[in-house]
């Protein structure tokens, strides 16, 4: 296993924090990256073997990946429409009252005076 800035013999190498494969040309190269980036070292014989097998794969699971987005966004936009009529029906049914008001219930007082007989004729 190398780090990152390290002098390497020419080949192929996996980084295992970007999962990515890139190639040393030459002899001898320096590791790209940050401080403390690992890489494996692969095998030539691996990557000739397995370059096909990890082609094949994709190309079989292309369409299921494909399906698999469709679903999962759709299902996204059914939540977010279940959500907003949840909110509509929430807020019909809920009463007018909010926590924290204070609400008087009490009945106006008649001014004085005003309630006095009044002279029938």
């Amino acid at each position: 296993m190398a780090t990152a800035g390290t002098m390497v013999k020419g080949g192929f190498y996996f980084s295992l924090d970007q999962w990515d494969i890139l190639t040393v040309s030459g002899k001898e190269g320096m590791l790209p990256g940050l401080a403390g980036q690992r890489y494996l070292r692969l095998p030539v014989l691996a990557v000739l073997l397995l370059a096909p097998v990890l082609g094949g794969l994709f190309v079989v699971f292309l369409p299921f990946i494909g399906f698999a987005l469709v679903l999962q966004h759709l299902a996204r936009l059914s939540l977010a429409g279940i959500r907003r009529v949840g909110r509509a029906l929430f807020s019909t049914v809920t009463p007018a009252a909010r926590p924290g008001e204070v609400h008087l219930v009490a009945k106006k007082q008649e001014k004085p005076g005003a309630g006095k007989d009044k002279k029938v004729d």
